[in-house]
Formats: C-alpha cells, structure tokens, sequence
C-alpha cells in the first residue's frame, strides 16, 4: 500500500490504480487518445472518470518514436486549457501532466494538475526535479534511453532489467534529495528497448518491489503488443489486457491506459484471484 500527496489530498493506493491517457496532439501513435478540441476531450475524460480512471494523464507532446520537440508555448496551450475545462466539469479529477518540461509542468500545475508524469527524470530539463519539489506533488520517473527522436534507433543493454533497476534507484535517489517525497517508477516499456527487451522487463518486473515506490506500467496499445500479433494499435486491446494481466500478477501498482474501462475489468479478476 502506497499513499500520495496530491495538493494536500492524501491518495492511497490500496489496489490498482489506472491511469487514463488522453494526448492533446495531432501525432501520437493512436488515434484514439488524440483529442485537440476542449468538447472532446471533456467527454472523453468523462468517460474515462465514470469508467474509473484514478488519475487522467494530459499530454500536448508526442513521446512516439520519431517525435519532434515542440515549443513550451505551444504545449502550454494544448494542455492547460485541457486541465482547467476537465477540473471544471469534474473538481476532484486527479490530473496529471505529462511533460519533460519544467516550464510546462508549473504552467499546468497552477491550472489544477496536481502529479507530473515525466519520461526523461529530469534529464531533459535540469529544472525539472527542483521545480516538482517547490510544487510539492507526486512525480513519475520513467527510464529511457536516448530521446523520443532517437530512442528506438538499434538500442542496446547487456542487461535491460539490470539497467532499468539501477537506473530508476539511482533516479529515485536524486529525486529525494532534490525534495520529491511522493515518487512513482516506470520502467519505460517501448523507450528505447526492443521487442525482447520489453518482454524481459516484463517478466523482471518484481525486482523493481526493491525501490519500494509504486510501479507504473505503459504497455497500451504498443507496437511490442500489435507487431507481435501482426496487427494495429486499434487492433491491439486484447493483446493490452492479456500484457496488463502479466504485469499486474508481476507487482504493477498503476496501469496506464487508452482503454480504462477493460484495465479496471482486468484489476477486479487479479483483486479476486489474489484473495483466492
């Protein structure tokens, strides 16, 4: 059981949580999560929120592999005025931003998110962990290796599981000294790692328990799920469940999701299997 601190709200995380992803971008790699008009994305955070979603992840920058950095402007004003119309229709929404921007993430936090959710740790922004530390919210660290731009060009690990471990610990350890007291890891699936290399993470997934943080997990609809099947990211659902299945027998605390309604299925049969 873990707790977070969101704006004075203490959260506990007594069984799975999910997160919902909703992506205000042109280009993120499903459609299905894209959403650049405030109607639409209230009604898809709607759906998310009466489906269950414990927290609503708000992107305005595409994380694909290829992807090209935008301005700070510019993903300010995809993203805030996203959080501000989605805490209007629902207050107690937990927002989280994701973003590797320091700028952004303060931006957002003033108009109501109340978690970051960065796929660098820092690395991309210096200022990044000091700034989540001054405002006082939970931050997810995620590894990858190399940039969105350049991630999946032939990565390479002696040993992927060991490299996520000691990254995240070490990651976990500038956090706290920087001031973060409420840190979720992400081991990063799809950021730099090949198809095995996601498998194997997978399957180490219990070793990350050593960092004795909540473990979140990103495998929705990824090309590990729909090339492995020979499909598509619309085609990839039950391939996602059958993933978050392994992953939540493996530790996962958080589940982050385009399809809240089937993860919240998936966590309600693990919960009854665990107490069986």
């Amino acid at each position: 059981m873990y707790t977070l601190n969101c704006k004075g709200r203490l959260l506990t995380i007594d069984e799975p949580w999910v997160m919902g992803i909703i992506n205000t971008t042109p280009d993120s790699f499903y459609h299905g999560s894209r959403k650049q008009h405030v109607d639409e994305i209230a009604q898809l955070a709607e759906k998310m929120i009466t489906e269950g979603a414990n927290i609503v992840d708000i992107g305005g920058q595409s994380t694909r592999p290829g992807s090209k950095r935008i301005s700070v402007q510019e993903e300010t004003d995809r993203t805030v005025p996203a959080i501000e119309r989605i805490l209007r229709d629902f207050p107690d929404a937990v927002i989280s931003i994701d973003t590797y921007s320091s700028d952004v993430a303060k931006a957002a936090v003033k108009a109501g998110a109340s978690m970051v959710n960065d796929i660098s740790s820092g690395d991309m922004d210096d200022a990044m962990l000091s700034a989540v530390a001054t405002l006082g919210i939970p931050y997810v660290c995620m590894h990858m290796q190399g940039t969105p731009g350049t991630m999946q060009k032939d990565p390479q690990y002696e040993d992927v599981a060991v490299a996520v471990l000691d990254y995240l610990a070490r990651k976990t350890d500038q956090c706290t000294k920087a001031g973060i007291r409420d840190i979720i890891i992400d081991p990063g699936f799809g950021f730099g790692k090949t198809i095995a290399h996601n498998f194997t993470l997978l399957k180490s997934l219990p070793a990350l328990r050593i960092i004795n943080r909540p473990v979140m997990v990103g495998l929705s609809r990824k090309s590990t799920i729909y090339k492995t099947l020979h499909t598509t990211a619309e085609g990839a659902l039950n391939g996602t469940t059958a993933l978050h299945t392994i992953a939540l027998m493996n530790g996962a605390d958080i589940l982050r999701v385009h399809d809240v309604k089937a993860a919240k299925e998936a966590i309600a049969l693990f919960m009854v299997y665990q107490k069986v």
